[in-house]
């Protein structure tokens, strides 16, 4: 299997549970300024101060055990090897292979969407589309919200159904939406290029090209909340803010990575957020 790029240093740093690395991390990016070519030379601070939930009610849920070992599998399987860790830090652990073993963010999102994909019976997205999606749209959007907030507050955190507040012909999305009030993957894997090419981008390829229901999540990196629209088609990424963040203090990969993210280094935006040209974004379908 491909490994990992990262310096002897960085090894035991990254077989730590999730929530210790962020702990060592953040004095030192406080005092110390980054001055290497290929890395986030300004940064911000992202998400609550105040210190992370306990998931310790979630995690014991019958349900979410066995959702989240199903989602470990796959991710197991996509990758090639499996984590020395337990728990949700085994799946933050994944989440920080997957995104280091390839030469270019795009891979991470389309095998991310793969993962995705592999969670459910192979003909079932593609029935769904049909018997569901497009004779059904607003039933469908209920449905899958409804699904979303059941089985994946053990990934994300508490969330709850709502209303969108503007589908694209500019009516409201009623039970159309899902809230998620602090997001445990992003605040654990503490990096936007996580968020974005493991999480964000894959999800709503998944949901618009597999299940046929355009889907918008919006990160909010102040309070690492999220809402999922679903019925609502994304913005075109260069229009889309959540890929125009600055690198995150406590983000333990800011280095730049990716090939096809090379030209957007410039010390600015994260570096290793791909942001495409909607008109040249190829998807494998």
């Amino acid at each position: 299997h491909r490994t990992a790029r990262c310096s002897r240093r960085q090894q035991p740093l990254l077989s730590m549970p999730a929530q210790q690395q962020q702990q060592l991390l953040q004095p030192q990016q406080q005092q110390q300024p980054l001055r290497q070519a290929g890395v986030a030379t300004a940064t911000r601070q992202a998400g609550p101060l105040d210190p992370v939930p306990d998931y310790a009610a979630i995690d014991s849920q019958p349900l979410n055990q066995l959702v989240m070992a199903l989602f470990r599998r796959k991710m197991v399987a996509a990758i090639g090897n499996d984590s020395q860790l337990s728990g949700y830090d085994a799946i933050i652990d994944l989440t920080r292979r997957l995104n280091a073993s390839f030469r270019e963010a795009r891979q991470v999102q389309l095998t991310t969407r793969g993962i995705l994909k592999s969670l459910f019976p192979a003909w079932l997205p593609g029935a769904f589309k049909v018997m569901f999606s497009k004779p059904l749209p607003e039933f469908s959007c209920k449905l899958n919200a409804l699904a979303t907030a059941l089985t994946c507050q053990w990934l994300m955190g508490p969330c709850k159904v709502n209303d969108v507040a503007e589908l694209d012909d500019g009516s409201v999305g009623q039970g159309m939406g899902v809230l998620v009030e602090r997001c445990r993957y992003l605040e654990q894997a503490g990096c936007a290029s996580i968020c974005i090419n493991s999480c964000k981008v894959p999800t709503q390829e998944f949901f618009e090209k597999d299940m046929g229901l355009p889907l918008t999540m919006t990160p909010n990196y102040e309070d690492f909340s999220c809402q999922f629209s679903f019925g609502k088609t994304p913005l075109p990424q260069q229009l889309d803010e959540a890929f125009s963040t600055l690198c995150f203090q406590q983000c333990p990969s800011r280095a730049a990575r990716y090939a096809d993210c090379s030209k957007q280094a410039d010390g600015a935006d994260c570096p290793n957020v791909l942001k495409q040209d909607s008109r040249r974004l190829v998807l494998r379908d």
